[in-house]
């Protein structure tokens, strides 16, 4: 199968993409390589790299030619950016899936969107079916819902061969040092503050990116047009309990722990029943997050300082994180 992959030098784009791959299909990928998609994500893969951006129609038609079908990660997906900058999340997030499904529909292939748990909104107790209608509480989840919407109303409306993939909170190697479990984990094993949200008493259901990468093929593969599909993690734990795991595995002092001023409109918690795309497709998460899943990850960081060490030493990186976290964020030089 030849696949387009949007984002696909991104995080849970890459994990992908490095999947596919192996599994022997053909993949070109779309990337506007902004701060969180990196050339070296895909390095050493038999894949086609076009620089664009999928707002764009004529990058759009130009990547989708000859494809079989089109795999949509590109995003803005960092919240705490949405606060800051609402207007870049509707431009990629709501426009660029707008481009995508045109096209797609104009050249018959079926498109599959990647989303988010966090279209639903919070979620006190239990988990989130599809029936679930979409409550986002920030910009970035509103601009991923609207798309969600755009996708589903283009089956509704002309009949398209749609999916969407929607995933619980993500970890793993190659993930941007704006997320949790990197900045926790870098700031540890360096001897800086952890910044704590509020309590740190926020619960997130982690998924390891392989497994929402084979998940989402699943969605690809099996899912019958014009349907939602959740892909959920299966481990869930409060921040601070995750902060402290790291601290462990890192040699860190719990005396780093900084409680911040929480996130405005901060999600209390998310959950995803995935039962649906369990009857389909036989779909299981296999990375387990106690047994090896986290501790793999803060050892890919500990190991791999070539890959970070030159997103985090950039001006825009240092003023976001100051302008976040309300300090000067401690990665060493060295």
């Amino acid at each position: 199968m030849k696949l387009l992959v949007c984002g696909g030098a991104g995080f849970i784009g890459s994990a992908f993409v490095h999947q596919r791959v192996a599994a022997g299909d053909e993949i070109r990928v779309l990337d506007a390589l902004t701060y969180a998609g990196r050339r070296e994500n895909v390095e050493g893969l038999d894949v086609e790299l076009l620089v664009g951006r999928i707002e764009d129609p004529s990058a759009a038609a130009r990547a989708m030619q000859g494809v079989d079908a089109v795999v949509n990660f590109a995003a803005e997906t960092h919240v705490d950016r949405s606060i800051i900058d609402a207007q870049a999340f509707v431009l990629t997030n709501a426009l660029g899936t707008h481009t995508l499904v045109e096209e797609a529909r104009r050249r018959e292939v079926r498109y599959v969107q990647v989303s988010t748990d966090e279209v639903y909104g919070s979620i006190t107790e239990g988990a989130f079916t599809e029936q679930h209608p979409l409550e986002p509480s920030s910009p970035y989840s509103a601009s991923k819902a609207g798309a969600d919407l755009t996708v589903l109303a283009a089956h509704h409306t002309y009949g398209q061969d749609v999916v969407i993939a929607r995933g619980s909170n993500c970890y793993g190697p190659r993930q941007f040092p704006e997320k949790l479990i990197p900045v926790m984990t870098l700031n540890a094993l360096h001897g800086g503050p952890l910044p704590v949200y509020g309590k740190g008493d926020q619960v997130r259901t982690w998924l390891h990116v392989d497994d929402f990468a084979s998940g989402i093929h699943a969605a690809l593969a099996h899912g019958e047009a014009g349907q939602a599909y959740n892909v959920g993690g299966a481990k869930e734990k409060i921040n601070l309990d995750v902060v402290n795991w790291i601290i462990g595995l890192t040699g860190a002092s719990t005396d780093q722990i900084r409680h911040v001023e929480d996130r405005l409109g901060h999600d209390f918690r998310y959950a995803l029943d995935s039962s649906k795309l369990e009857a389909l497709a036989g779909w299981k998460p296999r990375m387990d997050f106690d047994e090896g899943g986290l501790e793999s990850t803060v050892h890919w960081y500990r190991d791999h300082p070539h890959w970070w060490k030159p997103l985090v030493d950039t001006d825009d990186y240092k003023a976001y994180y100051r302008r976040v976290y309300g300090q000067d964020h401690s990665f060493l030089e060295g």
